[in-house]
């Protein structure tokens, strides 16, 4: 087992090579060593969640989606079955599916369970606001749902664990203080390609590897169809976009135009979802400005 504190977090540049694994074709997604991953991703919840903050449990909040079966199976293997917490939020629109598949992943791993259907709480909302349209309802029921993870995090003295790729994080297909609201994410640095095989690697039930991704929020919504590109396709071209490539080199290297122009659309148009709020500075102290511990750099 790899020490993410002494070995990975100071030696980060020799690792990263042995984590991710070198592309066959310019155009594929990139791979990653899903044993060396693992190791390094219990670590890291074990240096960040026990040994940082001295909690000895976590809550996840269970879609059945793929990102949080990997997040609690990682959570089992770093604190103990019995230490992890899995969360169901239903609304009354979600899929039936998404309860059974998640079901699935506590009947695997054996972890404490508690499912807290989510519409009373929302619809009380939403009956002042009767016009909100789907973009706006999908919000409430992200926000709503961190409500309750949150608390539950209160309830049980255990730390919230995030569930969000690289891939919804750069793309910027996420609730704004809701999915990415967590203080640890332990696959926040993993494109859902990579996630896929870490999950297949882990023994996370096939059914949910299989599925078609989706936030759950509107009946038969799926990522791919909202994000108007395959994930196979954007992991590529983000990676790419992440090694310094131009959208016209991208092109020459064999992406089609109308996907690197999307995906760099939505690149640099979602920045700011990926920052802390801006500071009005006023002093020599603003934190996240200039209060910066060793440890934030």
């Amino acid at each position: 087992m790899v020490r993410y504190r002494t070995t990975l977090r100071h030696r980060r540049a020799e690792m990263l090579p042995v984590i991710e694994a070198k592309n066959e074709s310019f155009t594929q997604p990139p791979g990653i060593n899903p044993k060396i991953t693992a190791e390094w991703l219990v670590a890291f919840l074990q240096d960040e969640i026990t040994e940082r903050r001295r909690i000895a449990s976590a809550v996840v909040g269970l879609s059945g989606g793929v990102d949080s079966a990997v997040t609690a199976f990682l959570c089992a293997r770093a604190l103990g079955p019995q230490n992890v917490y899995a969360i169901r939020m239903p609304y009354k629109t979600s899929s039936p599916a998404s309860l059974t598949d998640a079901k699935l992943v506590i009947d695997a791993l054996g972890i404490q369970e508690r499912t807290i259907d989510i519409t009373a709480a929302v619809d009380g909302y939403l009956q002042f606001e009767q016009d909100a349209d789907a973009r706006r309802r999908g919000n409430i029921m992200a926000r709503t749902r961190m409500v309750v993870l949150f608390d539950q995090s209160a309830k049980y003295d255990a730390l919230p664990v995030g569930t969000g790729n690289k891939t919804e994080r750069l793309l910027g297909y996420f609730t704004w203080h809701a999915d990415d609201t967590p203080p640890v994410n332990p696959i926040g640095d993993l494109y859902k390609c990579q996630v896929w095989e870490l999950a297949r690697f882990l023994g996370v039930p096939r059914e949910l590897i299989e599925k078609a991704p989706s936030a759950d929020l509107q009946v038969d919504q799926t990522d791919e169809a909202d994000l108007g590109i395959t994930y196979a396709k954007a992991d590529a071209i983000l990676a790419r976009m992440l090694d310094g490539y131009s959208n016209p080199q991208l092109v020459e290297h064999g992406f089609e135009q109308r996907d690197v122009d999307l995906v760099r659309r939505r690149l640099d148009g979602t920045h700011w979802k990926r920052h802390l709020p801006t500071t009005a500075m006023l002093t020599n102290t603003a934190i996240n400005e200039f209060y910066l511990r060793p440890v934030d750099f």
